[in-house]
């Protein structure tokens, strides 16, 4: 019998070509006439328990009757030789496709799904690469600094001493004094940060204030004094990555933030005028997370209430977590923002902690690829009384985005920061700023475009401090309704006024006053070529005097009849636009900006006339445009549908008739995902001379960003609108909050132009990198899942553990596109749900305190599935989901790579001349698994648990963890190229599939361990009181444990199956839905799938300690197994 055995056993295996088959009678009389015991137990068997599985089973009911007689000598076995005959059983149940495939198998379908997502993969970063991209425009600020290092600042007064320390930065040339004399500054670097950052910036406010506001006494009489620019060291942490990490920068902050305080106090530090109130609050402006480290610092209990309120960041992820890897960073934003929220929400000043703070969020646009620029606004967080999101590309003469790193040495940008700060300033008040208010008049003038319908114009505030007298019979005054064009300044010999009258208070049609001009208007009278004067007659008579008014144009060439008006200069209200020219490029040009002017009727109630004086004495390229336009004219709305807008676009044109600007309002394009291209027609002037070019700004009101295009031919329109995963801001937003273009054209040029308006497919997708890559730390798992369950599924119906590959393939056809369907109709339901209107009648007892007026806002309700807010992206979906299974086969791949790579030298050492190879009369095999002995692993097992209680995070026991599952993978496939059987193979797939679960939560648990490295490094040798859970990785080593010792899974009965499958398919619908925005639960969601299997592993032996301790040797017969010499 056992000859009979071994034939058959060789023929099946291939590894005895030459033998003939076996009996069929035998054979058929096997198969026909009894069952055999599929051992579900354990695969792991001797020889006595093959020459059991060998006898014919008496069937009694559903149990086996274990022969009778006894085998004299049985023959020992490697862990992973299980008994043949199961070869035999599987062939009778399992299709001949799954028999013993190899792992690189792949069927057509998987292989035609992988290369059409990996060319559509290559397609998208090929559009984030070189579509819908912003222009560079920054140049490099360059210092000669040197920092002062406050060893003092010890551990007497903060527990970080030994990690962080703090700076002060001084200029060469200009100031090298250690002494403190100004307003404090706190500059906080961001992930990995260097407190150097600050240079650039410092510098700026140390030359702009020896250089120009030590000599303005204007300046200095209103509050601006120097300014003590501080940073701070944080050893290039990685706040990004750990909640800890933040929370223990915020306690420090506020520490160096007290000390900074002190030091103004101490005369031997300080040399500041005593007449002046020592500070008592810090203005601090953070890069990166180091602007959320700010607001943090408000929310510590070491916070000294008062100490901040002016807080200026810059591309600092404010709304949400750039990763949610880490469970104490996900919690801690969550208390920072609901804080910020709760504070925001009293009905009484006195009863908000934050009512004095301001706050300002700089975002670097699609240059930024570190960090999604939509999650620098502040909608959600601050109302527009005490905050504003900003843009680079908005702020007047930077007019560009900026990447991560730039923002911090750009020039365009340091230099409105730098000024704000010193208008900001009020050194007579103890807390050295302006009142509240005041701050954010100077932060919305140097930092937005003066174009917003909130802007605050200057001029209705303004006493008349010109005195313009003219002839009575001049002819310059410009007939009602019609343009003032002056192509050319200078054209006379001396000063002319050209004057229009403003139209009469409720005039039909909502007029409203522009002017546009390629010269600079000046504040003062005698300098500049040009001015702007809006006037009103004046109540001195001729001969009074004039005295009331600081400047006196008289144009009346002595003429006894003439009329004074009474004049304010609009010079402060001028805002600069991009030069455009046929030469035009850039909006950032080096050329002088143009100036304009826009009012509203209602903005001229007290004036009778706009004067526009021409004050140039010789001929110029200069020009000038002013008129009164009707808003029917001006404004025109597009209200397509977004689909509509997406499938066909949109056209409209600029009549021949038109004012010097037009705006078009696109309510339906408020999404950050679409992209789109503007093309537009050529300006045809005729015989006139073209003044400029068409220039182009699309914006958006909530938050503040403006694009401008110069000479527009071809535009790019794209905008950080409506982004995934952001909570909705505090107050609704009007419903037209969408896309609006603004066109400035020469209005003499008498021709139409034609403007199209189309869907950039390319750009949009592009728009998907920078916004969706942590799909990929999440929705892999969903892959794995489904895989594994298909797997597992098949190996306890038929006993074969299929490849990887090979599943997959099964998933292709029927599980993916059914889960992915119900998620693609689940995430339609939630984004139409998203877009109704709410409804504030909820009297749920979580909103109680709610007056009955009050609708409570959801901020978490886009955390789910994709965060898609419109229905339109559907597709999301299904396209990620089929991204991800092809990265599943990439990592497979890659492992099965890997694997084979590190057998090779095995192979080598093991290699026998062929006919050696095939002489099995002289054949030793040795195990593939030298299970050590059960006492060194159960030591090593707990080693590793007491250091992960106590030293290390259990992600580094997980990285153990994972080389341990590739070393059993590497000798698992070097037994299954010796010994082709199909139990090691069953062992082999199963093994390479737990590898690959494990590789996909890895990413998750990376960062965490890069930051315990990064503090090792720094010698920062104080462990993480968050990452010492043991039970969050002893799974994990239990599991791996057993199958180093060569443990197959035993097959589970049809109760436990449904276990399987319900725990496999829980692990996918969680990683589709909250994966991305909770991904570090992904971890302790498999950590329990792997109790799971350790559960099954132990019920396939004695529930008791021999039992326990022959499932860690491998061994299910007391240790019989052959060490490897």
């Amino acid at each position: 019998m056992r000859n009979k055995l071994s034939s058959a056993d060789e023929d099946n295996d291939g590894s005895s070509p030459n033998n003939s088959p076996p009996n069929h009678d035998e054979k058929k009389k096997s198969f026909s006439t009894a069952k055999y015991d599929v051992t579900r137990h354990s695969d792991t068997l001797d020889r006595r328990k093959v020459d059991k599985v060998l006898e014919p089973a008496q069937l009694t009911a559903d149990t086996w009757t274990p022969p009778t007689k006894p085998h004299s000598s049985p023959q020992k076995l490697d862990p992973l030789a299980v008994g043949q005959s199961d070869n035999k059983i599987l062939d009778v149940r399992a299709p001949r496709s799954l028999r013993m495939q190899s792992p690189w198998s792949c069927s057509l379908l998987t292989f035609i799904v992988t290369c059409s997502a990996l060319v559509f993969m290559l397609y998208i970063l090929h559009a984030f690469f070189t579509r819908q991209l912003d222009s560079k425009g920054c140049d490099m600020y360059y210092t000669r600094s040197m920092f002062y290092n406050f060893a003092d600042f010890d551990t007497e007064h903060t527990r970080f001493a030994s990690k962080y320390s703090l700076h002060l930065y001084r200029e060469i040339g200009f100031d090298e004094d250690p002494k403190v004399k100004g307003v404090p500054v706190l500059f906080i670097p961001g992930n990995a940060g260097s407190y150097r950052q600050a240079r650039s910036l410092a510098s700026e406010t140390v030359q702009y204030y020896y250089n120009t506001v030590q000599q303005d006494k204007e300046a200095l009489s209103a509050g601006a004094t120097s300014v003590d620019f501080f940073s701070v060291d944080f050893n290039e942490d990685f706040t990004a990555f750990h909640g800890q990490t933040l929370l223990d920068q915020a306690e420090y902050l506020n520490d160096a933030v007290a000390y900074i305080l002190s030091l103004y106090h101490d005369p031997r530090r300080s040399q500041r005028d005593p007449a002046l109130p020592d500070p008592s609050s810090v203005i601090l402006i953070g890069h990166s997370m180091g602007g959320v480290a700010a607001r943090t610092m408000l929310t510590m209990p070491n916070y000294q209430s008062n100490s901040v309120n002016t807080i200026v960041t810059i591309s600092a992820p404010h709304a949400r977590s750039p990763v949610s890897v880490d469970s104490n960073l996900v919690r801690t934003y969550q208390r920072i923002n609901d804080y910020w929220r709760e504070a925001y929400s009293q009905k009484w000043a006195s009863d908000n902690p934050l009512w004095h703070v301001t706050l300002i969020s700089i975002a670097g646009g699609s240059l930024d690829t570190t960090v999604p620029s939509d999650y620098a606004s502040l909608a959600s967080l601050v109302p527009s009384t005490h905050g504003f999101t900003v843009f680079t590309s908005s702020i007047p003469s930077m007019w560009s985005g900026a990447d991560h790193i730039q923002t911090t040495w750009c020039v365009q940008l340091v230099r409105p920061i730098a000024r704000s700060i010193f208008e900001a300033l009020d050194v007579h008040r103890p807390s050295q700023t302006k009142t509240r208010a005041e701050r954010m008049r100077v932060f919305k003038k140097w930092y937005l475009t003066g174009l917003e319908d909130t802007a605050e114009k200057t001029l209705p505030h303004k006493e008349s401090t010109t005195l313009l007298t003219l002839k009575d019979q001049s002819n310059s005054i410009n007939p009602a309704g019609k343009r003032l064009v002056l192509r050319v300044l200078g054209s006379i010999d001396k000063p002319k006024a050209h004057v229009l009258p403003i139209p009469p208070q409720g005039t039909p049609g909502q007029k409203k006053f522009t002017f546009l001009s390629n010269m600079p208007l000046e504040e003062v009278a005698e300098g500049g070529h040009l001015d702007v004067l809006f006037c009103s007659v004046s109540p001195i008579q001729p001969g009074q005097s004039a005295t009331l008014f600081s400047m006196n144009i008289d144009l009346s060439d002595g003429d006894a009849s003439s009329t004074r008006l009474a004049c304010k200069n609009a010079a402060s209200d001028r805002i600069a636009l991009p030069a455009s020219y046929r030469t035009s490029i850039y909006p950032f040009d080096k050329v002088s900006s143009f100036s304009y002017l826009q009012y509203e009727l209602g903005d001229l109630g007290e004036h009778q006339f706009v004067a526009v004086i021409d004050k140039a004495l010789a001929t110029t390229h200069a020009w000038a445009i002013a008129e009164f336009s009707d808003a029917s004219e001006s404004v025109m709305y597009i209200n397509t549908g977004l689909q509509r807008l997406i499938a066909f676009g949109s056209r409209f044109k600029l009549q021949a008739e038109r004012p010097l600007m037009t705006r078009f309002e696109i309510p339906a394009l408020h999404s950050s995902l679409l992209a789109f291209k503007l093309r537009m027609g050529n300006q045809v002037c005729g015989d006139n001379t073209e003044l400029f070019t068409p220039l182009l700004r699309q914006y958006l009101s909530e938050p503040h960003e403006s694009r401008y295009s110069v000479n527009v031919k071809e535009a790019n329109i794209s905008l950080h609108g409506s982004a995934p995963f952001m909570p909705p801001p505090l107050r609704s937003l009007a419903a037209s909050n969408g896309l609006s273009l603004q066109f400035w054209t020469d209005p003499t040029c008498d021709s139409s132009i034609d403007v199209s308006l189309r869907v950039d497919i390319r750009g949009s997708m592009g728009k998907l990198v920078i916004r969706y890559r942590t799909v990929f730390a999440a929705f892999p798992l969903l892959i794995v899942a489904l895989v594994l369950r298909k797997q597992f599924k098949l190996y306890d119906d038929i006993g074969v553990f299929v490849p990887f590959t090979e599943s997959m393939d099964f998933c292709f056809r029927t599980s993916l596109p059914l889960l992915f369907l119900a998620l693609t109709v689940l995430g339609i339901s939630l984004a139409a749900s998203r877009t109704a209107p709410s409804i504030g009648t909820s009297t749920g007892w979580s909103n109680w305190g709610l007056n009955a007026t009050e609708s409570a806002i959801d901020y978490t309700k886009n955390d789910l599935l994709l965060g898609s807010q419109d229905p339109i992206f559907w597709f999301l979906m299904p396209l990620f989901g089929l991204l991800s299974a092809s990265l599943c086969v990439i990592i497979n791949c890659a492992a099965l790579a890997v694997v084979s790579l590190l057998q090779l030298p095995f192979r080598v050492l093991n290699f026998q001349p062929l006919g050696r190879r095939h002489d099995h009369t002289k054949k030793t095999s040795l195990p593939a698994f030298a299970a050590s002995s059960p006492k060194r692993r159960i030591i090593t097992a707990s080693v590793l648990l007491l250091l992960v209680s106590t030293v290390v995070p259990y992600q580094f026991a997980y990285l153990v963890a994972c080389i341990v599952q590739i070393a059993t993978c590497v000798r698992a496939f070097r037994h299954t190229q010796e010994n082709r059987s199909a139990a090691n193979y069953n062992f082999y797939n199963y093994a390479h599939s737990i590898l690959i679960l494990m590789l996909c939560v890895l990413p998750i648990n990376i960062p965490v361990l890069v930051v315990w490295i990064h503090n090792l490094a720094v010698h920062w040798l104080t462990p993480f009181s968050s990452h010492h859970n043991v039970l969050s990785i002893m799974p994990f080593i239990l599991l791996v444990e057993t199958l180093t010792g060569g443990k197959m899974i035993p097959r589970a009965s049809a109760r436990l199956t449904y276990v399987t499958n319900i725990l496999f398919f829980s692990l996918a619908v969680y990683a589709a839905i909250y994966g991305i925005t909770f991904a570090y639960l992904l971890h302790h969601i498999v950590n329990g799938v792997a109790i799971w299997l350790v559960a099954l592993h132990v019920s396939g032996s004695d529930l008791s300690l021999s039992g326990l301790t022959r499932i860690l040797d491998g061994d299910n017969n007391g240790g019989h197994v052959k060490k490897r010499p």
